[in-house]
């Protein structure tokens, strides 16, 4: 199965914010060089220089003055109402704070693109190399990226679009990534006149190693050359993904010694302010659904006073009969006492439901209530969904993760089975052991026995509980056996053939991170097989390092088995399933009607739902530092609005009314930010009418509105055990009812 490209709008759109900056800049074939030939030995050892010259072609000079270029820059910052840079030598970090002009890597052009994670920034950057060659004829680029994961997922992505932007612009790409031992693809990176893609990753020049020193070095076996001296004289276009993680000054040092033309600048959260000229960020990519919803499903550990009884509320069943709770509690059997799923009805007795275990005297249900999500007892415990209490262990918390991840996922291939669409879960883990133990019998770890456990009991239920009519999605589930459908990505012993942990960094931008090639190149291998039905493998097991590398859009649920740390945030995690998903014939699912409907990643966190969302918004909120924050008129005045007549910009007279509009309905509160009443109200369609001068433009004026930061506008992420729906039964649909619901319906509610 082939992944499908096609042009998208906002794609297109941050790919013409970069093009857009050269406007003027003629189009010019390469400028032809001589290659420096370097010097080589004759058959009798002597040196003599090389008389086999040979042409080579480097990206044109630009030819615009620094005015043209900043006048260039404006026009596509105010296009899109982003603040206009103050001069091409001036930059700031995230705390606005001025850096000197040594700060930017070799070429007073650096433009800032801004797209989150999951909506495509690789391709928009390789399509931005097809529309600066077709435009102005450049040719030579070269790709930082700071880690081996990103190096091995920027060259496979070169490679799957390689068919599709052939049809577009009818050339291909030559690409390779840099080693310093196959220096011979330099030469043909300098004398080829079409487009050439050099990968490279900051280890390759920014480290003290042998290998990584050998590129500022006269090499014996590179005709007494240093490759950088054959690199820089082609002038190329740095493309620098995910800049933050390059902003020591030893790598900006390095990053100049590349001479380049220009550096463009692909992240979700740039540190360092240069020339922004295009902003996708989280809000944006939700709000325009171009990513998926998140859901959480919670887990945290209550101590109830005075007990030591375990339990743990999965969750509660509605039906047309009374709800049901799934609590897990202990109950003594003839081979000792274990835990067991109970589905509890009101009046159940717990001391009689464990067969008589004291720990349980007291524990009778006296309220199930679906709507807060809890279970009552008569002693005066409350129990919440996700909650789990008494002897709860670390090996408790991680059964119930896998358990419920489990769970999450069966209830999403359901539904989405019947489209098409292969549902993918992942694990993150700390260590190999707990999934693979070459010391036990089966070589099973801890995790994996668990998950087959979990897995063929949750499989039973949903076979005996699964409608006849969906006789496909049965006969899908039964031909797979639970130690078919999960496998482990990790690094492989080349001696042993055994899996092993990959080593991680300890410290800098890289921490909690591994370089492990060889894992990579599996992940990214199996990437298109993984989406298929014909592959058995829906669960996957990987280790916590290795997180870049995933980024298959299929991934539905995510779960981290694994101990926490400050060494990555919830948003990078949840970053590794954002992707919107595609069917059987790689088709991805981004219809405007349907894609949060498909499109929802459950997140297995092992804390509360609360702490867990409430962190995740509060990362998300330090990211969009770049949006004003107040929505006064200063704000509003000089926007440019774009109408199907053409663009207008927003007058002091046409920003006060705004302003007003906003003030009298209530929309902003007493600092001029924007109040919840406002997106509530257009959530609800509710909104009140604009004075009449501003409605034609309503459109553009709540774009520009919606621009300003809000913490109510921050992604919702449902609770992902809430989504309960309770088919109304016959009666409410008769005459009788009706008439009387009528009568009573504004003093009552119906539940």
């Amino acid at each position: 199965m082939k992944l499908k490209f096609k042009v998208q709008p906002y794609q297109t759109q941050a790919v013409d914010s970069v093009v857009d900056c050269f406007v003027g800049q003629p189009l010019s074939s390469n400028m032809n060089y001589r290659i420096d030939p370097g010097v080589s030995t004759n058959k009798h050892g002597q040196a003599g220089w090389n008389l086999s010259d040979q042409d080579g072609f480097k990206n044109a000079d630009l030819v615009l003055t620094e005015q043209q270029i900043l006048d260039n820059l404006h026009k596509v910052q105010s296009g899109q109402n982003l603040p206009l840079s103050p001069g091409l030598k001036v930059y700031h970090d995230a705390n606005g704070k001025a850096k000197p002009a040594s700060y930017h890597p070799g070429s007073d052009i650096n433009l800032d693109i801004e797209m989150e994670t999951g909506t495509g920034k690789t391709y928009c950057y390789i399509k931005t190399i097809f529309e600066l060659n077709q435009k102005y004829g450049w040719s030579k680029f070269i790709m930082v990226v700071p880690s081996i994961a990103i190096r091995e997922g920027v060259h496979k992505s070169l490679q799957i679009t390689s068919e599709h932007f052939a049809e577009s612009y009818s050339k291909k790409a030559r690409f390779f990534i840099y080693n310093s031992r196959q220096l011979h693809q330099l030469e043909s990176f300098s004398s080829d006149s079409g487009i050439n893609v050099m990968v490279i990753n900051i280890q390759a020049f920014n480290a003290a190693g042998k290998d990584n020193r050998r590129i500022y070095e006269a090499l014996d076996d590179f005709q007494s050359r240093r490759p950088i001296d054959v690199i820089s004289a082609n002038r190329p276009i740095l493309i620098l993904d995910e800049p933050q993680k390059m902003e020591g000054q030893k790598t900006l040092d390095a990053l100049a010694k590349f001479k380049p033309l220009m550096v463009l600048r692909y992240s979700a959260t740039h540190k360092t302010t240069h020339h922004k000229v295009h902003r996708l960020d989280a809000l944006d990519a939700y709000n325009q659904k171009l990513v998926k919803k998140i859901a959480v499903r919670g887990i945290s550990v209550r101590g109830l006073a005075g007990t030591t009884a375990y339990l743990y509320l999965e969750s509660i069943e509605i039906s047309k009969k009374a709800p049901v709770a799934r609590v897990e509690m202990e109950v003594r059997q003839g081979t000792g006492i274990k835990r067991v799923i109970k589905r509890l009805k009101l009046g159940d007795n717990l001391f009689d439901e464990s067969n008589e275990l004291e720990q349980y005297r007291g524990f009778v249900v006296s309220q199930i209530d679906a709507n807060s999500d809890t279970v009552e007892f008569l002693n005066g415990h409350v129990l919440q969904a996700g909650e789990a209490t008494g002897d709860v262990t670390e090996d408790t918390i991680r059964r119930i993760q896998i358990r419920e991840t489990i769970r999450a996922h069966f209830e999403k291939e359901q539904v989405l089975h019947a489209q098409g669409i292969k549902v993918l879960s992942l694990f993150f883990i700390d260590e190999v052991a707990k999934y693979r133990d070459y010391e036990a019998e089966d070589d099973k770890g801890e995790y994996a026995r668990i998950f087959e456990q979990e897995y063929q009991q949750i499989k039973d239920e949903y076979l005996s509980q699964l409608p006849l009519e969906n006789q496909a999605y049965r006969d899908y589930l039964e031909k797979i056996t639970p130690d078919r459908t999960h496998n482990g990505y990790f690094s492989i012993d080349k001696k042993t053939k055994r899996l092993k942990d990959p080593s991680v960094k300890a410290r800098g931008e890289d921490a909690g991170q591994s370089d492990d090639v060889d894992a990579y190149d599996l992940i990214l291998k199996d990437k298109e097989k993984l989406l298929s039905f014909e592959e058995d493998t829906r669960f996957i097991f990987s280790h916590s390092a290795l997180r870049e590398g995933w980024d298959n859009p299929n991934v539905f649920v995510m779960c981290m088995l694994k101990h926490s740390d400050n060494t990555i945030s919830r948003r990078q995690e949840v970053g590794r399933g954002l992707r919107l998903c595609v069917n059987q014939h790689g088709d991805r699912q981004d219809n405007p009607a349907t894609v949060h409907s498909i499109n929802v990643l459950s997140v297995i966190a092992s804390e509360s739902y609360k702490d867990f969302v409430g962190n995740l918004q509060r990362e998300i909120s330090e990211s969009l530092s770049a949006r004003p924050r107040k929505a006064d008129v200063d704000y509003f005045t000089g926007k440019v609005m774009t109408t199907d007549q053409g663009k207008v910009e927003v007058t002091a007279d046409l920003a006060r009314q705004i302003y007003r509009y906003l003030v009298k309905n209530d929309y902003t509160d007493d600092n001029d930010a924007i109040a919840p009443a406002y997106h509530s109200a257009k959530a609800e369609g509710s909104l009140a009418a604009l004075p009449a001068e501003l409605e034609p433009y309503r459109d553009q004026i709540l774009t520009l509105i919606d621009g300003v930061f809000s913490a109510a506008a921050l992604p919702d992420m449902g609770d992902d055990r809430k989504p309960k729906t309770n088919p109304l039964n016959d009666n409410f649909h008769k005459k009788e009812f009706q008439s009387l619901w009528a009568r009573i319906n504004k003093k009552a509610v119906y539940k």
